[in-house]
């Protein structure tokens, strides 16, 4: 397959963003606060039902006799320690405030580009369809993915602003680089929607997301200052399936 049939849903997934991007910010200046504000907490209430469901895929899997959640735990522990000393969080703030500078954004530009990029990038539908989409060009999952993403767009674009669009260069990087990988490993994971691996990556993803569904619903009761670091935790997606990974080399 070429480059644009391996990473095809990807750049559904891009035009999906850009385009409830630019309805949210078209409707946000027309929309009373209040209904942004409900808005964010609807986004997160379903954010958080999406996140249970992810962090359920922790108990079809086990490394040896640890059950996945206790994978989960460990990963997160190492991995928050290890994103808090590369102070991960501050470098995709500095990220996104270097770029509202340089476009001349406005508002909550920076909390919008984070909350987007994490929200649209961490998940199975990202994983598994970006690989389905990399291994035979099958779009469906990415599909389903675009339209859940098309609609937080707009809800989150009607409250942070132009940020969240720009989240989808985030989000063509690291869906066409999984689906361009994809072919390189397809041995390796024959079956990636029961792959322990993926399993693994999704559950911990679960985790993360239902962080940021609490951070969603507490931006919508005007609580911000409380969030939780869910960019400190992010090495935690590649410890866990590193932790099965060798497990299985030793095993």
């Amino acid at each position: 397959m070429d480059f644009f049939t391996q990473t095809s849903g990807s750049w559904v997934n891009f035009f999906a963003v850009v385009l409830g991007t630019a309805i949210g910010v078209g409707l946000g200046n027309r929309l009373p606060a209040r209904v942004g504000q409900t808005l964010m907490q609807v986004l997160g209430l379903v954010t958080i039902y999406i996140a249970l469901n992810m962090a359920g895929d922790l108990g079809k899997v086990k490394v040896g006799t640890l059950p996945g959640v206790i994978v989960a735990l460990i990963s997160l522990a190492l991995g928050g320690a290890l994103g808090e000393y590369l102070r991960l969080e501050e470098q995709l703030n500095s990220f996104g405030e270097n770029l509202k500078l340089r476009l001349k954004g406005q508002g909550r530009f920076t909390e919008g580009f984070v909350t987007a990029c994490l929200l649209f990038c961490v998940g199975p539908l990202t994983i598994i369809g970006s690989i389905q989409n990399g291994l035979n060009g099958d779009m469906q999952t990415i599909l389903v993915k675009s339209t859940l993403d098309f609609i937080s767009s707009i809800a989150l674009s009607g409250v942070y602003g132009i940020g969240v669009g720009f989240s989808a260069l985030f989000l063509i990087i690291v869906q066409g680089g999984i689906s361009l990988g994809a072919g390189a490993f397809s041995s390796v994971l024959p079956d990636p929607a029961t792959d322990p691996r993926v399993l693994l990556l999704s559950g911990v993803g679960g985790l993360l997301v239902l962080g940021i569904g609490i951070n969603l619903i507490l931006g919508g009761l005007g609580i911000e200052k409380r969030n939780i670091r869910t960019a400190a935790l992010l090495p935690a997606l590649i410890i866990a399936p590193l932790i099965y990974q060798v497990w299985l080399w030793v095993s």
